[in-house]
């Protein structure tokens, strides 16, 4: 469309009307127009569009699905760890709930009859058999395990599902039996000693090119609240000094926003679900990354394929993967507890944060990591390259720090290389020659522990 003369100068008058006024009402009151700020627009409520109910009811039922994805989908796993590793036979026989209970695994109490919570309370049930293991799976209470059973009732196969690692419970009814925190890492876990536990052990000795005893020893020496997401990719199980590689179970909630998921940045949050999905928990669905067929650096991806895998049958992935990565962004970091951090250090260590720390500078709040590429070099944060030579990106991400409190249980870093907050302050001081006082310390670590 285009305006004539006469038209421009009436729509610039018509736009430039309110200007005008209000350049003259300042001068009236005294003031020079040219060196007042404007004032600010008073805030309006949007206006709903016809298509915003379409967007409103899309959003509700991705969230619905992506739950639901999140705690109960298998992706078809129970076909690895089922019907090849036999694990529910080790279930059967020898799984009982305190031994569940010992090994990390959680039990979602809001899944339990009002008749078996009873008799739990008054020591009815034998948490000593397997049998019990055996009858909370048929009723959907192991967060992250799903049993498939006959019409017989007798246990078929077993599955995984993201919840196994990523969430853990409130431990209101007694510890490792409570209502479903979504999101939140467990660190109980022993997933290496869980595997460890199936009869048949044999496909992944044939494809890490070592015999099952082997495949133990590893799988053992993972301990808690830790895996290992790199081993069928390039073989290193243990470090240069002799520890085991596998990392800390990270936490899935307060990602939006966030660029780069896990602990080398390998992808987007939506990436990582799809690796996990299809190359760790062996669900059955399409992956592809290029990146892990050079066999340098990743030799048993190269020689396995597994850096394009393509299902026999239906894909159960990925028509699932943006549900799942809808419900995940929107799992908010918790809040900490009432009382557990100090108010007034808090309030001082945010200025230090922001300030003299220079901890800011990568952790930009509100996201705390960097907006934007954030992956920095191991020399940046003055630690050794080892699991940053493990990802196609050879570099460590600024992890988010929101709900920092929540996972503190295996340490500090991707490894739990340090134990406490008090010794990653340290490193950081010393690395970039902060010079902070203990005390500033102090107020740091209480800035930290109330995100």
């Amino acid at each position: 469309m285009k305006f004539s003369s006469v038209g421009r100068l009436s729509l610039l008058a018509l736009l430039g009307a309110g200007a005008c006024s209000s350049d003259h009402a300042a001068r009236d009151r005294g003031g020079d127009a040219r060196m007042m700020a404007a004032p600010e627009p008073t805030p309006k409520r949007a206006r709903a569009s016809a298509y915003d109910p379409q967007i409103i009811d899309h959003a509700r039922a991705m969230l619905a699905e992506g739950r639901e994805t999140f705690r109960r989908d298998t992706f078809g796993d129970e076909a690895f760890w089922g019907d090849t590793l036999n694990l529910h036979r080790s279930i059967e026989s020898a799984v009982s709930p305190k031994i569940a209970l010992a090994v990390g695994l959680k039990v979602d109490s809001e899944a339990l009859p009002d008749e078996l919570v009873s008799k739990i309370k008054k020591n009815e049930v034998n948490m000593d058999d397997p049998a019990t293991t055996v009858a909370l799976l048929k009723l959907n209470a192991v967060v992250g395990v799903q049993g498939f059973f006959e019409e017989s009732g007798k246990m078929k196969s077993v599955g995984i599902t993201c919840a196994l690692c990523h969430s853990t419970v409130d431990d209101s009814f007694s510890p490792g039996i409570g209502r479903r925190l979504d999101g939140w890492a467990n660190r109980d876990l022993d997933v290496g000693k869980i595997v460890s536990l199936a009869p048949n052990l044999d496909p992944f000795a044939k494809l890490l090119g070592v015999d099952v005893a082997t495949v133990k020893k590893v799988l053992l020496s993972w301990g808690p609240g830790k895996y290992d997401a790199e081993l069928d990719k390039d073989g290193k199980a243990f470090r240069p000094d002799g520890k085991p590689a596998a990392t800390l179970l990270p936490p899935a909630f307060g990602l939006a926003g966030v660029n780069l998921h896990t602990y080398t940045g390998f992808g987007s949050v939506t990436y990582w679900n799809s690796y996990v999905a299809n190359t760790q928990m062996h669900g059955s669905g399409v992956f592809f990354d290029a990146r892990l067929k050079e066999a340098d650096q990743f030799p048993v991806a190269a020689k396995s394929g597994s850096w394009n895998s393509r299902p026999k049958e239906k894909d159960r992935v990925t028509p699932k993967l943006a549900a799942l990565h809808f419900y995940q962004l929107s799992l908010p970091a918790p809040e900490p507890p009432a009382g557990s951090f100090d108010k007034s250090a808090f309030q001082r260590g945010q200025t230090l944060f922001e300030g003299k720390a220079k901890c800011a500078t990568c952790h930009v709040p509100p996201l705390f990591t960097d907006p934007g590429n954030n992956l920095h070099s191991p020399a940046e944060i003055g630690i050794d390259d080892f699991q940053a030579e493990r990802s196609p990106t050879k570099a460590y991400r600024t992890t988010p720090l929101r709900g920092l409190w929540s996972h503190q249980k295996g340490g500090f870093y991707h490894d739990g290389r340090f134990p406490k907050l008090d010794d990653v302050i340290n490193h950081y001081n010393d690395h970039f020659k902060l010079q902070l006082s203990d005390a500033e310390k102090k107020d740091l670590i209480q800035f930290l522990m109330g995100l």
